[in-house]
């Protein structure tokens, strides 16, 4: 049978993003011959940075992160799902959410996306180097920098993921960067978070500043010189027989002198619905089809897929088959920071994190480094605001 209706998506170049959603896409169609979706990917920089108005001219279905929210209700580019999808369906979500995955799609009472991907940094490390050194995991940020100082320690160094270490430290030690979407954080905290991160980028390798999560992860799965990776945004698919030659053991975060275990930033995608799709009925089925419960435990994740359905989390064959990665890191989701979403914040997210990058590669003056946050904060909150 012909398919009548084709749906057009778009998502991020990883197995974790790319192959799940195409494996739910081809059983919808199995079940639906009248109806094809063809999923399309992009980088995961292009992921964080292209802006949705554009995509959602040309796709029905976008997975997205989460700091979209505010543009999307102010832009009205995406559907609103709680208008097409029933009410016991997303009380099922919002009753089953990770940490704040479902409610991060909300802004001023607008549900964006559904939330297909549950993620925040977590810690990680190689079971079999740790022995083989006669190391232990570090427990506390001394533990930490102490293992750094023997040349052991990696973690992802690009701006993005600075940035949200930055907002890491802040918010640990009692000081969440922004409350209420506005600037929160002391001038004291600001500079104690990046005097932190900087002297524990200064004992890593040069190469992290061009690292990304999954660049680390790769290097810590594939080459035998580092053990650990103390936050980067996690990738249960480097715990899996059969993705990664060497598997990584992922867990909770270290203590911060006494202030308890990190209070990671909040990532994740979510599955939306752009407006100038044709056939929202189908596109709501499928949506609904590939968040459910059912299907995030099983094809989602047998497909390289992280769930964001709470009983994935827990589900026992889930966490057999990835070294417990998500029973062990489930308290870091359930704390974890959320970012700031309202219309203009991508602005600031986008740019916020350079500064801090090249202050952690070549010092400076840090006070100019937050003169320059709070700058582009400012901008941010002037953009759409007419």
């Amino acid at each position: 049978m012909t398919a009548t209706t084709v749906l057009r998506g778009i998502t991020w170049n990883h197995s974790r993003g790319f192959v799940s959603v195409v494996a739910t896409a081809q059983r919808f169609s199995e079940m639906r011959p009248d109806v094809e979706i063809i999923w399309e990917k992009r980088s995961l920089q292009e992921f964080a940075d292209a802006p949705i108005r554009d995509l959602a001219g040309r796709y029905d279905l976008l997975v997205i992160d989460h700091p979209w929210a505010g543009y999307a209700a102010y832009s009205k580019v995406l559907v609103p799902l709680q208008e097409i999808v029933p009410e016991d369906y997303m009380r099922d979500q919002a009753e089953n959410s990770v940490g704040q995955s479902h409610p991060s799609y909300i802004f001023n009472g607008s549900q964006c996306a559904l939330a297909i991907d549950a993620a925040t940094p977590v810690a990680s490390y190689r079971p079999d180097l740790l022995e083989r050194y006669e190391l232990e995991k570090p427990g506390t940020w001394r533990d930490l920098l102490k293992l750094a100082r023997r040349g052991r320690v990696i973690m992802p160094g690009i701006p993005i993921d600075t940035l949200m270490n930055w907002y890491m430290l802040c918010a640990t030690q009692g000081e969440a960067p922004f409350v209420e979407d506005e600037w929160a954080v002391s001038d004291d905290m600001s500079l104690q978070a990046l005097e932190q991160l900087r002297e524990l980028a200064s004992l890593c390798p040069r190469e992290i500043f061009d690292w990304n999560p999954i660049a680390v992860y790769e290097a810590l799965s594939r080459r035998d010189d580092f053990v650990t990776c103390p936050f980067a945004y996690g990738y249960s698919n480097y715990s899996r027989v059969g993705y990664s030659d060497k598997l990584l053991k992922f867990d909770d975060m270290v203590d911060i002198d006494g202030q308890g275990r990190c209070q990671t930033t909040l990532g994740g995608t979510g599955l939306a619905i752009s407006t100038s799709c044709g056939a929202l009925d189908i596109a709501r089925d499928y949506a609904m089809f590939t968040a459910s419960p059912e299907i995030q435990r099983s094809l989602f994740f047998e497909n390289g897929g992280q769930p964001g359905h709470r009983s994935a989390w827990l589900d026992a064959e889930v966490n057999r088959r990835s070294k417990n990665y998500f029973r062990d890191t489930l308290p870091a989701l359930d704390r974890a920071y959320l970012r700031p979403r309202f219309p203009g914040y991508l602005h600031f997210q986008d740019h916020g994190g350079a500064p801090i990058r090249e202050y952690l590669m070549s010092g400076g003056d840090g006070r100019q480094v937050l003169d320059e946050l709070k700058r582009l904060f400012d901008e941010a909150k002037g953009l759409y605001s007419g």
